[in-house]
C-alpha cells in the first residue's frame, strides 16, 4: 500500500504561523487517512519553530533551491533569516518520508516551506507567484510526486498508477 506524506495543517493541526489549521475535508483524504496511508508532518514544527511564529517568505527574486544551496534566505516580516529552520525542517521531511516509504506528498500550497504550486513573493504584499516552497523542492529533487490540496485527484490517479503497477 503507497504512503503519503502531508502537511499537517491539511489534517486539522493547528500548526499553521499564525496557530491555524488549514483542514482539507475532502472523502478522499478521509479514506486514506481509516486506510492508514497517511504520515502527517510539519516540517516547520518538527524544525522547532513554535506556533504562533512570524510569517515567512522566501526573498524576492529567489527560489527554494537557492535557500537550499545557501545562496538565498526565507525570512520573517522583520528580515530575519530562519533558513536554518526551513532547510532542517526539508532535510527532516525528507527522513520522515524514507522512514515510511513514501512516494507521494500532499502539500499546503503558498507556504515558504510546502507550497507546490505557489509560494508568496517575499514582499509580505499578499501576491502570490508560481514557485515552491523549500520542502517541496528537497522532496521532488529526491524523485517524490508532490501535489498540493487543489491536485488531490491527480494524486488519487498516482496512487492508482502505482498500486496497480506493482499489482
Amino acid at each position: 500500500m503507497e504512503k503519503i506524506l502531508v502537511s499537517s495543517c491539511l489534517m486539522g493541526a493547528p500548526v499553521r504561523y499564525d496557530g491555524c489549521a488549514k483542514t482539507l475535508n475532502d472523502q478522499l483524504l478521509a479514506t486514506w487517512r481509516a486506510q492508514g496511508r497517511l504520515v502527517a508532518l510539519c516540517p516547520e514544527m518538527a524544525a522547532g519553530l513554535p506556533t504562533p511564529r512570524p510569517a515567512a517568505e522566501i526573498e524576492p527574486g529567489a527560489a527554494a533551491r537557492d535557500v537550499l544551496a545557501g545562496r538565498a534566505h526565507v525570512i520573517d516580516a522583520r528580515g530575519t533569516s530562519m533558513s536554518e529552520a526551513f532547510v532542517r525542517g526539508a532535510d527532516l521531511a525528507l527522513e520522515v518520508l524514507r522512514e515510511n516509504a513514501c512516494r507521494f506528498a500532499l502539500l499546503t500550497d503558498g507556504s515558504p516551506s510546502c507550497g507546490s504550486s505557489y509560494i508568496y513573493d517575499g514582499h509580505f504584499s499578499g501576491q502570490r507567484q508560481s514557485g515552491e516552497g523549500v520542502v517541496a523542492a528537497r522532496l521532488r529533487d529526491a524523485g517524490v510526486q508532490v501535489f498540493a490540496p487543489d491536485q488531490l485527484h491527480d494524486l488519487a490517479l498516482a496512487l492508482d498508477t502505482a498500486e496497480n503497477a506493482h499489482a
